[in-house]
C-alpha cells in the first residue's frame, strides 16, 4: 500500500479496511489479520495499526474479542457507507460540482456517463 503524505497513515489504514470491509473482502462477522499481522503486510509499525484499530472499534466497524481477535461488526458495511457518504456530499461533491459548472458538464452528461459506465460494468459479469 502506497502512503500519502497529506494524510496520516493511521486514517488511510482505517480506509482500506473499511474499503475492505465493503467490498465484501472482509465479511461482517469474520475476523480481521490481527494488529501484527496488517502491520508486517503493510510494513507499517503496529502501533499505527492499532491506533487504526481503534479509531474503527470506536466507529462501531469492527471489535475486539480479547485473546481471540479483531471482527467486523455486524452492520459495519451500513455505517461505513453512511459514513462515507455523508462525507463525500460535503466534501467532494462540492469540488465535483464547481468543476462540472467551470467545464460545462451538465447533469444530464453526468447521467449518460453514469449509464455507460454500471452498463459496461454489469457486461463484465
Amino acid at each position: 500500500m502506497e502512503f500519502d503524505q497529506h494524510k496520516p497513515i493511521y486514517l488511510q489504514i482505517a480506509d482500506a479496511i473499511c474499503e475492505r470491509i465493503l467490498t465484501g473482502l472482509w465479511p461482517e462477522g469474520e475476523r480481521i489479520p490481527s494488529v501484527r499481522e496488517c502491520g508486517v503486510s503493510l510494513e507499517v509499525n503496529p502501533n499505527t495499526v492499532a491506533r487504526s484499530y481503534e479509531e474503527l472499534s470506536q466507529a462501531g466497524i469492527i471489535y475486539n474479542k480479547r485473546g481471540i481477535g479483531y471482527f467486523v461488526c455486524p452492520g459495519a458495511k451500513g455505517i461505513i457507507r453512511e459514513k462515507q457518504r455523508s462525507r463525500f456530499i460535503s466534501e467532494e461533491l462540492r469540488e465535483v460540482f464547481r468543476k462540472m459548472e467551470i467545464l460545462s458538464i451538465t447533469p444530464e452528461d453526468v447521467n449518460d456517463l453514469y449509464r455507460k459506465y454500471v452498463s459496461s460494468k454489469n457486461d463484465k459479469l
